[in-house]
C-alpha cells in the first residue's frame, strides 16, 4: 500500500513558478513509478509527467509541459516533486500525484494504482 499527500499548490501569475510535493507512505515507494496528472476545469484528467525508480534518467513528459516542468524524486524522503516554471493560465488544474507498481514509466492513468487527493493550481493572466 502507498498513501500519497500532495502539497504546494496555490495561485500564481502567468510566468511564475511553483513546486508541488507529494509525500508517500509505505515501503514500496522506491519501487514505484511516480506520476503527476492534472484535471483542468471541465476537462478530463491528463498525464503531466512520470519518473522511474531510479529518478532522473527515466522521465517522461506531456508535450504541453516539456521544457517548463521538471519531475524529480527523493527516495530517502519518500517524496516526488514537480517543479513548474513559466506557468500559463492553461496550466490551471487540480494536480494529482500517483504511484504505479510497475517497472516501465507509464503515462496512462489506468496504469496507476494509488492516488493522492489533489492540489489546486491556479494561474492568473
Amino acid at each position: 500500500q502507498v498513501q500519497l499527500v500532495e502539497s504546494g499548490g496555490g495561485l500564481v501569475q502567468a510566468g511564475g513558478s511553483l513546486r508541488l510535493s507529494c509525500a508517500a507512505s509505505g515501503r514500496s515507494f522506491s519501487r514505484s513509478v511516480m506520476g503527476w496528472f492534472r484535471q483542468p476545469p471541465g476537462k478530463e484528467r491528463e498525464f503531466v509527467a512520470a519518473i522511474g525508480w531510479s529518478g532522473g534518467s527515466t522521465t517522461r513528459y506531456a508535450d504541453s509541459v516539456k521544457g517548463r516542468f521538471t519531475i524529480s524524486r527523493d527516495n530517502a524522503k519518500n517524496t516526488v516533486y514537480l517543479r513548474m516554471n513559466s506557468l500559463k493560465p492553461e496550466d490551471t488544474a487540480v494536480y494529482y500525484c500517483a504511484a504505479a507498481r510497475n517497472f516501465a514509466v507509464v503515462t496512462m492513468d489506468g496504469q496507476y494504482d494509488y492516488w493522492g487527493q489533489g492540489t489546486q493550481v491556479t494561474v492568473s493572466s
